[in-house]
């Protein structure tokens, strides 16, 4: 019965096996746990892969060029990682650490999608792939200098658009998604000039191309009545009314006590046809600029939490009034220890909500430990150790979760995230009594323990739990480019 159920599932799976390969196969995964969220799988088989592609997996011995045991291993989709800002060689190396093999920068994205590319194309470790960001289009029709995020005083963040600066936005959306970006990325809050008409019209032209809007939340905190709920209201109302679909960011880092609240918001609204999804980090502390817009009003009442609460990366201190208006004139990243752990647990533990890292690591500048642990963390600690969600709903989260989320705006995520003949061979191989993130906040590059074996592209990038070096099989993730 289970087999005649698994065979119906593949049935409605993303990828097309085609005819029956017959080798020779370049790798095999001889031995694993195979666990494929799509279909259902969890079960010892044999993987077979051949250039690029996963061509069997099945019960019968399978030979191929070269072997990995994988005997008391869990074999599973490479992991998909929909909020990573650290687009660079250095972080790439902490993802893949991580068991990740598709990192994209969709929350902030890009002005010029055909530049972002070509400044990666045969340079990375790991798949990659952007979104035309709401944020620096901003910053480039209002003309503020080139910024990751802009100052609270840069024209983006405190002045309103005219109508003519709002449609020149419009066109480089249009334009973005045209030259092949996946989704429209957008930060609200570090916008806050941005009127609600603008952010409607940019959803406008997210929704004609079936574009995903990946959205930072206008407000953080619970205090009427710029709270998050009514930023979640703003947004969820724009997705109803253009019909764009919505990924809501780190839920719980905007949400904070209201998390719980606001995931069953988001489930009630897809009850009633929304398309509508979110995501988690599963850490306490955020990170971001304090220079941002997200200082810019009363931070402190918003969120619950004082000066004591905010960590200057660079030197680990924490803040106090004076150092606050000392490092608020520089360019520096601060750890926000803003999260209550019970929210970190509702939005790990829903199955719905996925995870997605928010990880930047920046030489000079630091980071947080979601840049290199994330996906362990989640695996170790909430699915072993504290046992709030299974292994299977941990996988879902991590793979096919946000392989579906951008698949109608990028055809070729229909072959990723998933352990299934004719899908990419991103997959990555994991000791389920081992697995566990290292890094932390005062050592946030500390690579993860207990990922064996990660393969990008059927190209092992991790080997017996070493990062390999001198390869490079990453590939760009381009929605179609049109004229």
């Amino acid at each position: 019965m289970r087999a005649a159920l698994l065979a119906l599932a593949a049935l409605a799976c993303g990828c097309a096996s085609g005819p029956a390969f017959d080798g020779p196969f370049d790798l095999v995964i001889r031995g694993g746990r195979v666990m494929d969220p799509e279909s259902g799988l969890d079960a010892v088989r044999n993987v077979g892969i051949a250039g690029g592609v996963i061509r069997s997996v099945t019960a019968a011995p399978l030979r191929g060029a070269r072997t990995i045991d994988a005997r008391g291993l869990v074999v599973a989709p490479g992991f998909i990682d929909l909020h990573s800002h650290g687009q660079d060689p250095a972080n790439y190396a902490m993802k893949a650490a991580d068991g990740v093999t598709c990192a994209l920068e969709l929350e902030v994205g890009t002005a010029d999608v055909d530049a972002w590319y070509a400044e990666r194309e045969g340079k990375a470790l790991v798949h990659f792939g952007v979104s035309i960001g709401h944020i620096p289009v901003r910053m480039k029709v209002m003309g503020d200098a080139p910024a990751f995020l802009p100052p609270a005083d840069a024209k983006a963040c405190a002045q309103e658009a005219t109508d003519a600066e709002v449609a020149a936005m419009k066109e480089r959306i249009d334009q973005g998604l045209r030259r092949g970006a996946v989704a429209v990325g957008f930060g609200i809050q570090y916008t806050a000039a941005a009127s609600r008409w603008e952010i409607l019209e940019m959803f406008r032209v997210a929704s004609q191309h079936g574009a995903s809007c990946h959205v930072h939340l206008r407000h953080n905190g619970v205090k009427e009545p710029r709270n998050s709920t009514a930023a979640l209201e703003e947004v969820l109302a724009a997705a109803a009314v253009t019909g764009a679909p919505l990924h809501v960011v780190h839920i719980h880092s905007t949400s904070v006590s209201a998390t719980p609240r606001h995931l069953a918001m988001i489930a009630e609204a897809r009850s009633r046809g929304l398309d509508a999804t979110t995501e988690c980090y599963p850490y306490p502390a955020g990170m971001t600029k304090l220079n941002s817009g997200v200082f810019k009003d009363d931070w402190r009442g918003a969120l619950g939490i004082d000066y004591k609460d905010i960590q200057w990366v660079a030197t680990g201190e924490r803040l106090t009034v004076e150092t606050y208006a000392k490092y608020r004139e520089q360019d520096g990243y601060v750890l926000v220890f803003s999260i209550p752990e019970s929210a970190v647990t509702a939005a790990v533990s829903d199955p719905t909500v996925m995870i997605a890292s928010d990880g930047i690591w920046e030489e000079g500048k630091g980071g947080h430990p979601r840049g290199a642990g994330a996906c362990a963390r989640v695996l170790g600690k909430f699915v072993r150790e504290e046992k709030v969600l299974s292994l299977m709903d941990a996988l879902r989260k991590m793979t096919i979760l946000p392989a579906r989320r951008l698949e109608r705006a990028a055809p070729m995520f229909t072959r990723k995230g998933r352990v299934q003949e004719g899908c990419d061979a991103d997959l990555t191989v994991f000791d389920p009594a081992r697995v566990i993130d290292r890094a932390t906040y005062e050592k946030p590059t500390l690579p993860s323990e207990g990922i064996a074996w990660v393969l990008v592209g059927g190209t092992p990038v991790v080997e017996d739990g070493k990062l390999q070096a001198g390869i490079k099989p990453g590939k760009p993730l381009r929605a179609a480019v049109r004229d």
